[in-house]
């Protein structure tokens, strides 16, 4: 049997472990501009000389954050993170590494800045990614 007093210490210091765990109040949660992006089909368009697009389904917005890595899982570091800006340093173990920086201009208008290594190969490129509609299905 645990002594009282020792007891009440366990409890004290779990419950203020939890304290920290939790944002304070009022404070938004990580990357919540990415969260306030429309979901539905975007076009990504590379902002180079072959001006080529790309049209992906997103559900989940943060995907664009990994561009070259989107069926990696990888670990992930937030340089900044504002209501109009987020930058994000991600690295997957034996695939690679990227820091992507994303501005909103609308929730359905974006700018893409990423670069890293994908496959053993240097990236550097800037998309400016708009919401054309919804998924199909």
């Amino acid at each position: 049997m645990i002594p009282r007093g020792r007891l009440q210490l366990a409890i004290a210091l779990v419950v203020g472990g939890m304290a920290f765990a939790l944002p304070a109040s009022g404070q938004r949660p990580p990357l919540a501009m990415l969260d306030q992006l429309e979901r539905g089909r975007w076009e990504l368009r590379m902002r180079d000389t072959s001006a080529s697009t790309q049209s992906v389904c997103l559900g989940d917005t943060r995907r664009l954050i990994q561009l070259r890595h989107p069926q990696n899982v990888c670990e992930r570091y937030i340089v900044d993170d504002t209501a109009q800006d987020v930058t994000v340093q991600y690295t997957c173990r034996g695939k690679g590494y990227g820091r992507t920086h994303i501005r909103r201009e609308t929730n359905r208008l974006i700018q893409i800045e990423t670069q890293g290594i994908a496959d053993g190969l240097p990236f550097n490129f800037v998309v400016e990614g708009r919401r054309v509609g919804d998924c199909p299905g």
